[in-house]
């Protein structure tokens, strides 16, 4: 479905950035743009970035041709380092970018917009560095490198192939960006970047959280625990939204399933407090959810322009304190699931506890090792989501002569979240592995008919550890095969 600009923009049209994508820019919208346009033009007064230098140098006049003002917003925040930002990141930021300046209030070009849909057609994807942005003014430094590049300047990619960008844009058959001080500006002083990085963070953080809801019910059943712990009378009592959600979901699940009769009365907290664990996360969840929905809704840029008020507004709609603090909420909530995946993975690998399986889930404990590989780099996993969970949005160090003198680390929050998703998922991997195999081991096959469906759709794709082999592969195919299932089983309408 091709995506009409300004929107309202959704996550998953975020997601779907990462490949070639129809971006309408209706005539209507082109118009209101170009009104905007018409009325900074017959603006007097100063303007900043149109009139004026940059951050603590506003006060001095800016460059004297439209030409000459545009390099010089870009040149001198050429100054990013580290490795490139994943395309399908970049990329979503374009989109983010593009349905801002769309709502008509930047005073940019129509032709800038035009560029970017066009960019978003093809494989095109900036090169960008990672390490530069506060998130303050907006993500100069990456969103300058971006803007360079739809001029031709610096490098770029073209369907996954880096190379200069002047290349990129003439195989992609786009023609460089034209641009003068208020268009650069206007590319460059809103956070698109960092809610790109937190909305296709969100997107994996909340497919992980309905996996690890449906591989806990596949834990439950496989170990034939009493589901008592997901009453609906018990979690009333509780009171908090989320965990009747997750019960309701976790119930449904288990629909049908027979306790064995043979586990303790009181299971580990990682299988009893899961409607209270994950429904937490849910309602973290959906609060995140709020923060995204008004990034994506809103003006990100400075100054604004209201031609019907005859007003010129210089703010701080680029400041991009929500996200920050959204993005290291979300890295919170994936850690804490991290944790209950690599303690859900310990349970059912300990034989002490996992009802008199093979240790590690080998097939022949001592000549095979079953699991124990992928047990430690679960390990690793969540101590490395854990030691990155600490606040990037209360970090503030003052910077440019004071005049950003708070700043909210936004970037590093949403890229941070973005790469700790990415584990979130292959641990969900590991657990969905690890059950897979404990039905090869000697557990029972689930009671419950959904449960029964996931394993049989990991028993399809993914051959039992017997003899040990690799295993880096699978847990990526178990990743994507049960977090697709929990998706599917999350839409199925509840009786």
């Amino acid at each position: 479905m091709p995506i009409a600009l300004p929107g309202p923009l959704r996550v998953d049209d975020l997601h779907a950035a990462a490949l070639p994508i129809i971006v309408e820019f209706p005539e209507p919208v082109s118009q209101a743009v170009a009104a905007g346009r018409d009325f900074l033009a017959a603006a007097r007064g100063p303007i900043y970035g149109a009139t004026t230098g940059f951050g603590a140098l506003v006060g001095y006049a800016g460059r004297d041709t439209a030409a000459d003002q545009a390099d010089n917003t870009l040149a001198h925040l050429g100054a990013g380092q580290g490795p490139d930002l994943p395309p399908p990141v970049v990329r979503a930021a374009l989109l983010v970018r593009a349905g801002s300046l769309a709502r008509g209030l930047s005073g940019v070009s129509p032709h800038v917009i035009t560029a970017l849909t066009a960019a978003l057609g093809t494989g095109f994807a900036p090169a960008v560095p990672r390490f530069g942005s506060v998130g303050a003014s907006g993500d100069l430094i990456p969103l300058a490198y971006a803007a360079q590049a739809l001029r031709g300047r610096g490098d770029a990619y073209l369907d996954g192939r880096r190379m200069p960008a002047a290349d990129a844009l003439a195989k992609a058959g786009l023609t460089p960006l034209v641009l003068d001080g208020r268009d650069a500006l206007a590319l460059v002083n809103g956070v698109s970047v960092t809610t790109a990085a937190l909305g296709l963070a969100q997107r994996a953080a909340r497919r992980s959280h309905l996996a690890l809801q449906l591989l806990t019910a596949l834990l439950t059943d496989l170990l034939g625990c009493d589901p008592q712990f997901l009453d609906a009378r018990l979690i009333a009592a509780y009171a908090h939204p989320g965990a009747a959600v997750v019960a309701d979901h976790l119930r449904a699940a288990l629909a049908g399933m027979s306790a064995s009769g043979t586990r303790p009365l009181q299971e580990p907290y990682s299988i009893r407090c899961a409607p209270q664990l994950l429904g937490a996360a849910h309602d973290a969840l959906s609060y995140v959810d709020g923060v995204l929905d008004a990034d994506l809704a809103s003006v990100s840029d400075n100054p604004l322009l209201f031609p019907g008020d005859e007003a010129v507004l210089h703010g701080g709609n680029f400041f991009g304190q929500p996200a920050a603090f959204a993005a290291d909420l979300l890295a919170v909530v994936v850690a804490q699931l991290a944790n209950l995946a690599e303690r859900q993975l310990d349970l059912l690998v300990d034989p002490a506890r996992n009802t008199g399986l093979p240790p590690m889930l080998a097939a022949g404990p001592g000549r095979q090792h079953g699991l124990q590989g992928v047990q430690l780099a679960t390990t690793a996993f969540a101590a490395h989501i854990r030691r990155d969970a600490t606040p990037a949005g209360m970090q503030s160090l003052p910077t440019n002569l004071h005049n950003q003198d708070v700043v909210p680390l936004g970037t590093q929050a949403a890229l941070r979240a973005y790469d700790q998703a990415e584990l979130l998922h292959l641990l969900c991997g590991s657990l969905a592995l690890g059950l897979r195999q404990a039905v090869h081991v000697g557990a029972r096959r689930p009671t419950a008919p959904a449960c029964a469906a996931v394993l049989a759709r990991l028993e399809a794709a993914i051959a039992p550890v017997d003899p040990d082999r690799p295993l880096d592969a699978d847990v990526r195919l178990a990743a994507g095969l049960c977090e697709d299932a929990a998706v599917e089983f999350s839409l199925k309408p509840r009786p």
